[in-house]
């Protein structure tokens, strides 16, 4: 694809947003701020809230002031298909993150699959022989995609309804992952890593979530607001490792950052140990 224009100039005014419904609770502003600052850029980074029946409206709306957007539920389908060009993470999952100015369009990114790698990595998880991946949804085709950039051999899929998991399987068949799916409430094989990309106040049975954790390795779960969620509770009960998805935030919103800066996820940012650094105490509440 073509990568976005990277004009006016990284050190002139420009406007960002993330959008989703709800949104209130985003910590996105906060580590956006930091990282303009610690950047020395001129840049504002706000909140609103958008759902699906105001999306198209309101990207209409933006004048050439606004570059960029960060789009979270439920907005990322919509954001895939309102841009002229998509890389290569956001075609392959039909969702997208990250919208940049390219000329006088769109283009689309998903830097939650960058992301998630690198969360995943940094709690020792990468290239774990099996992983499960808990739900079917939209976030589900991005973890799908992380684990295999992170070399796990072996996936399996548990959701409420396996028939839901059809476009995950059709995925991994075509990318050559070995896939399975499974019901939530079935008996649950030994993986080394599971992945939870359920939302956080997704009902859960403690049988369910217990049978899950007994068997389920160390837990990532996307979720960072609601914490611990019904299966970090059970993960937490046996002693097992369990992180919330506080660090997929941060290396997701790294790779915006550098989406927003240059166009290009692959350009690191000037000093960027140090933003990283910054950004992480912003998100840990200083």
């Amino acid at each position: 694809m073509t990568t976005a224009a990277a004009e006016p100039s990284a050190g002139e005014p420009r406007r960002f947003e993330v959008w989703g419904s709800p949104i209130g609770h985003s910590l996105s502003p906060a580590l956006h701020t930091a990282a303009y600052d610690r950047l020395g850029l001129p840049w504002r980074y706000g909140r609103r809230r958008v759902d699906e029946s105001s999306f198209a409206r309101e990207l209409a709306a933006l004048g050439p002031e606004w570059r960029g957007l960060s789009l979270t539920m439920p907005l990322k389908t919509l954001a895939h298909d309102a841009a002229r060009t998509r890389d290569a993470a956001a075609t392959a999952t039909g969702a997208a993150n990250t919208l940049v100015r390219s000329g006088d369009g769109w283009a689309a990114f998903n830097t939650d699959v960058g992301g998630l790698a690198a969360a995943l990595t940094e709690i020792g998880s990468a290239a774990a022989p099996r992983a499960r991946i808990v739900g079917a949804g939209a976030t589900a085709t991005s973890a799908l995609l992380a684990l295999e950039r992170i070399g796990v051999g072996r996936i399996d899929i548990a959701a409420r309804r396996p028939a839901a998991a059809d476009p995950l399987l059709a995925l991994a068949a075509s990318r050559g992952i070995p896939t399975t799916v499974s019901p939530l409430d079935a008996p649950a094989g030994e993986v080394e890593l599971t992945v939870s990309t359920l939302p956080g106040d997704a009902p859960v049975s403690d049988p369910d979530a217990e049978r899950l954790a007994a068997t389920g390795g160390t837990l990532y779960d996307v979720v960072y607001g609601t914490w611990p969620t019904a299966l970090g509770h059970a993960w937490l009960a046996t002693g097992q490792p369990a992180h919330p998805g506080a660090t997929m935030l941060l290396h997701q919103a790294v790779l915006q950052i550098r989406i927003f800066a240059s166009g290009s996820p692959d350009d690191p940012l000037t000093g960027e140990e140090d933003v990283v650094a910054v950004m992480r105490r912003s998100l840990m509440g200083g």
